[in-house]
């Protein structure tokens, strides 16, 4: 059946256009993921699906006794208990111990916080939903959810993937989760991605069988390329005239003028950037630079008091861990594991219970925690980057455009961006400060796929020490070399196979049993980040014979020698003497062949590591 049925719709703000002339039909059964830079409307469109809100022109209709439903970025839940909202049955006990919502059963919903509220009426809507085969009383035949990954640990999102899956109805999600996203949309039955990109609309229908999602980015790169290559013409069109205009008479009328100045404006511009952008952005000159010595954990551990006289509850302990300069470390473990406490306790916002916590002289951390900073609603998105104390300047503006802040939005106001916006600007404001160390707690949350491929691109080069947190299996195995394993109880150790094998053994695992057979008891908390044999406290840094490290090295070589070919293409396209053109000819076969080479050596590493 027709659950919705979207022709012509478009959408407007003060500002801008979010969409036009968008056509879309969604049917029982279908998985449709919807993607798109932060403010480009996605939250709007699932809105207009649901009804819940009118597109300025097209049309929106519902097929006859469609049931639809959906998960909010921010639910309010209905005043009471979180027992009495979610009801009884076992299908809500499955559901709640999957999501981690049963210890909040006994909780009232307005004490509850945002993470908790959004786990909670996520575990509702699939309780209703009666595992997916549409059998429970109240199963709707479309389901939208508005990021349905944030606030759930990599298990739990692991369990609602295959959830989603199952399900009879049609799905419809925004979510930053690139291995969700793949998964969701290769069905059997009909799968599409729609993008939103700076006012166009793009649908990618996927073949049977194969990822709407790998169809979108074949799609996507395809344009890009289209793209430049117009872009390029019309830079070498523009540069003739150019040169024309330099070689006439000095005394030139005001409209000549005029028209060089537009044509300088034509070949300093370029086309919007559709991909990642400029890969040549470094620590700041003013940053300071990292000594031998990062941060080095000796003997430590964190107790909270606990009520009844019981005495203090032990979260993790036995703690020796040290942090190298270059270091790509990430933090993987349940929700309530203690994976916060420890990255505040490395950052010095938290002082441990037990132990010793030793800081290099020249650190300076960065911090981008997982709770909104307080924005002025009235600043400008370019003062908040630059500060209180001095006037936004061009790294600030290089950065900002880094991260997808172009003119126009950097003279925004705050209150103008949307949630995602603000969390990006915040990500921006932490990097401004041109830390050493950087320690990112679930930084993808709320971020578009966009900006989380500009953040990968810009660690890639970073050379400061990186310690992140995520639940974003993608994120973690693009920047990380080393994985850390925090499992309840407060057993840490070092896991190989990096998030993946750790994933692999929590399945199948049981009780409170460790990979290695142990039982984990309070008594026995010592964190071995080393292989049997070795200390146990391991410098965790970079290690160029590391498979993750060398594929970092070879894409940043790519990038240089695709600029390089690039180059070599321009410059050709402007000679006229048949002599150089030969020479550059020449050299460019020979950049080319090096590409070429980079690229097989990349695939070859890919392979490996895969």
């Amino acid at each position: 059946m027709i659950c919705v049925d979207v022709s012509g719709v478009r959408l407007e703000q003060p500002d801008k256009v979010l969409f036009d002339d968008l056509s879309v039909t969604i049917s029982r059964g279908d998985r449709v993921a919807v993607v798109g830079v932060n403010g480009s409307g996605k939250t709007t469109l699932l809105r207009i699906l649901t009804g819940a809100l009118q597109p300025d022109s097209g049309a929106v209709r519902f097929g006859r006794g469609a049931r639809i439903t959906m998960l909010e970025q921010d639910p309010v839940l209905p005043a009471g208990t979180v027992s009495e909202y979610l009801g009884e049955g076992w299908e809500v006990a499955a559901v709640a111990t999957s999501l981690g919502v049963q210890p909040l059963f006994g909780r009232r919903t307005d004490e509850l916080s945002g993470g908790q509220a959004k786990r909670v009426a996520l575990a509702k809507m699939l309780a209703d939903n009666g595992g997916g085969t549409g059998a429970a009383e109240n199963s709707h035949d479309m389901i939208v959810l508005d990021e349905p990954t944030n606030h759930l640990d990599l298990e739990a999102i692991e369990w609602l993937e295959s959830r989603l899956v199952s399900m009879s109805a049609a799905l419809v999600l925004v979510t930053h989760d690139r291995h969700a996203i793949d998964r969701l949309t290769t069905q059997v039955g009909p799968s599409k991605v729609i993008e939103l990109d700076h006012s166009r609309c793009f649908i990618h229908q996927a073949a049977a069988g194969s990822s709407a999602y790998a169809t979108y980015l074949d799609a996507r790169v395809e344009r890009s390329e289209r793209e430049a290559a117009e872009e390029s013409t019309r830079k070498i069109l523009a540069r003739k005239e150019l040169a024309w205009l330099r070689r006439g008479a000095p005394a030139r009328t005001s409209k000549p003028k005029a028209r060089l100045r537009t044509a300088s404006e034509i070949v300093s511009g370029g086309p919007r950037d559709l991909g990642v952008r400029a890969n040549d952005l470094e620590l700041g000159a003013g940053a300071t630079r990292l000594g031998n010595q990062v941060i080095e954990l000796v003997d430590v551990g964190q107790q909270f008091p606990t009520t009844g006289g019981t005495g203090p509850a032990t979260i993790f302990s036995g703690v020796d861990l040290v942090i190298e300069p270059g270091a790509r470390l990430a933090v993987v473990g349940p929700n309530g594991s203690g994976k916060t406490t420890l990255l505040d306790i490395i950052a010095g916002r938290r002082e441990a219970a037990l132990g010793t916590v030793k800081v290099g002289a020249t650190v300076v951390v960065g911090y981008a925690d997982q709770h909104s900073a307080s924005l002025d609603p009235d600043m400008t998105v370019r003062k908040m980057v630059a500060g209180p104390f001095r006037e936004p300047d061009h790294e600030d503006k290089a950065l900002l455009e880094k991260f997808w802040f172009d003119s126009t939005a950097q003279y925004a106001p705050v209150r103008m961006l949307s949630g995602g916006e603000k969390r990006r600007l915040q990500l921006v404001m932490v990097l401004a400060r041109q830390p050493n160390l950087l320690i990112l707690d679930e930084p993808t949350n709320d971020l578009d796929l966009d900006t989380l491929r500009s953040l990968e691109d810009f660690l890639d080069t970073w050379p400061g020490a990186l310690i992140a947190a995520s639940h974003d299996r993608a994120f973690l195995d693009r920047v990380a070399d080393h994985v850390l394993a925090i499992e309840p109880g407060g057993t840490m150790r070092r896991v190989a196979g990096g998030v993946g094998g750790w994933l692999i053994e929590r399945a199948s695992s049981t009780g409170r049993k460790s990979a290695s057979g142990r039982t984990s008891s309070p008594s026995a908390k010592r964190v071995q980040i080393a292989p049997s044999g070795k200390p146990k406290a391991e410098r965790v840094g970079p290690s160029p014979s590391t498979i993750g490290r060398r594929l970092r090295e070879t894409e940043q070589a790519m990038v240089k020698a695709q600029r390089r070919v690039d180059g070599l293409h321009e410059e050709l396209a402007n000679l006229t003497d048949h002599t150089m053109m030969a020479e550059r000819g020449v050299t460019l076969a020979a950049a080319q062949t090096e590409l070429d080479g980079l690229e097989a050596e990349w695939l070859a590493l890919a392979e490996l590591a895969e």
